[in-house]
This record gives C-alpha cells, sequence and structure tokens, in this order.
C-alpha cells in the first residue's frame, strides 16, 4: 500500500482518510486525534478562527506538516465562498479550499449551482479547489470542467452519521468521473467508511462521527483501518455476488459417490 498514494492537483497524500477540527469536547483532543487518524488533511472552519490571534485558536494544536483545507461553512452564495477563500489565504492558510455553498437550513444541502460558480472564480485564482456537492454526475462533470481537483458528494446530510444512502449515485461518479472523489459528510461507521473504500471512492472526509463518539482517539484509529482495510479489498478485486449457492470444494468424489 506504500506506493497507492492519492494524488491531489499533483500533491501526494498517504492517507485516504480526512478529519475535521469541530465538534471535540476539547481542542486539545486534536493532536491526538491525528495522530491516531495519521491523517495528512485537516479541514478548518474558518468561522472559528480568529484569523488575528491564530495562536490563541484550536490552530496550535494542529502539528505542522498537516495540509490545511480551509472551507467556507457559513456561506450561502458563491460570492461569499470565494471571499472567505481568499480571507483565508491571505492570512496564510495556504491554497486549498473546501467549497460549502448552503442555503437551505434544515437538511443543510449544498447548492450545486452556486457551488459550481464559485469553483469557476477560485479555480482561476490557482485555488486547489475541492468543491461540496449534491450527487449527480452532471454537476460532477461541470466541477471537473470549472477547474475542480477533486469532487466531493455527500454520503448523507451533514451531521446525521446515516452512512451512504446515495450510494449508487456516487457509484456512477466513480466510474464516470477521472478526479477523486471523496466522500463528505454522513459517514457514521468504520463499516460505512470500508464500504465507500470497497467500491473505488478515493478518500472519505468525517468529523462528526469521531467528535461524537464515546472514545474520539480510539473512534480516530478505527477509521484508519476501515479505510485501509476497504481501499485494500478495491484493490485486491471484490468477488462476484449471486443469487445461488456456489460450492467452495467439490459436490462429488467424496466416499466413492
Amino acid at each position: 500500500m506504500e506506493d497507492d498514494r492519492l494524488i491531489i492537483a499533483g500533491k501526494a497524500v498517504t492517507s485516504r482518510l480526512i478529519t475535521g477540527s469541530g465538534k471535540y469536547s476539547d481542542d486539545r483532543l486534536i493532536k491526538d486525534i491525528l495522530a491516531a487518524a495519521e491523517c495528512d488533511i485537516i479541514t478548518v472552519a474558518l468561522r472559528r478562527v480568529d484569523l488575528v490571534k491564530k495562536g490563541d485558536s484550536f490552530l496550535k494544536y494542529i502539528p505542522e506538516g498537516k495540509t490545511l483545507l480551509p472551507n467556507t461553512s457559513g456561506a450561502r452564495t458563491a460570492d461569499e465562498a470565494v471571499r472567505i477563500a481568499r480571507l483565508a489565504r491571505e492570512a496564510g492558510c495556504g491554497s486549498w479550499v473546501k467549497i460549502e455553498v448552503i442555503k437551505e437550513l434544515k437538511y443543510l444541502l449544498p447548492d450545486n449551482i452556486e457551488t459550481i460558480r464559485a469553483t469557476e472564480i477560485l479555480a482561476k485564482e490557482d485555488f486547489v479547489v475541492l468543491p461540496y456537492m449534491s450527487p449527480d454526475l452532471s454537476v460532477a462533470r461541470r466541477l471537473v470542467d470549472a477547474g475542480a481537483s477533486a469532487v466531493m458528494p455527500l454520503g448523507a446530510p451533514i451531521g446525521t452519521n446515516r452512512g451512504l444512502r446515495t450510494l449508487e449515485l456516487i457509484e456512477i461518479m466513480v466510474e464516470e468521473i477521472d478526479l477523486p472523489i471523496i466522500i463528505d459528510a454522513g459517514i457514521g461507521r468504520p463499516s460505512h467508511a470500508a464500504h465507500a473504500m470497497e467500491i473505488g471512492v478515493d478518500a472519505i472526509l468525517l468529523n462528526t462521527a469521531i467528535a461524537t463518539s464515546k472514545d474520539p482517539v480510539k473512534m480516530a484509529e478505527s477509521f484508519k483501518y476501515a479505510v485501509r482495510a476497504g481501499r485494500m479489498a478495491y484493490l485486491a478485486g471484490l468477488g462476484d455476488e449471486s443469487k445461488k449457492a456456489r460450492p467452495t470444494s467439490p459436490l462429488t468424489g467424496f466416499l466413492d459417490t
């Protein structure tokens, strides 16, 4: 598995598990969670960061060498998302950005049209854009054309821990889209993550499942192994399913029958 690195915008990423930095009972857990998960990328919500006094924020618990993925949480339009992304880069958070544009507040579903527009603007400004979107093949194709570096469909609504409720739509995207497909939102159990990786998803981004567990550090470690196991199964090639039983050994030639 050492050579099976994920490539995003030319950058090699060893871990296919991406974690968030919110909802923890104590921000001091972040360092231990990152160590247990062994992840390379961590998302940060810019609205939680004091861009003037970053040293006094949760950012001080993120070890050096990690790739920060600021997200535009709170943006309701493409213009707001673009402004947040630009502020993040000016504040030294780098050029990677996860685009979130959400107008609807009951289910927190992304606005795909505004997401496409924000992606197009920021990609032209040399941002590495990872857009969060509702799974839809035509939208994914438009995001590719807009300059996205990966596509991040939801598995289920944010924070629900309900798993892969959009499985068939994601399978279509895995089959048809050449960019990395990263499941973002809804993954609640290690088995959900393993299943997603088994179908060929490139990475998993999650936060709530770890943050709301009784032991976040141990849960982070369990997700690490689930993602690795699912990826290894995908690379090995899953056996075909059958509606009829198939013997694993010959049914003839036993005791002279």
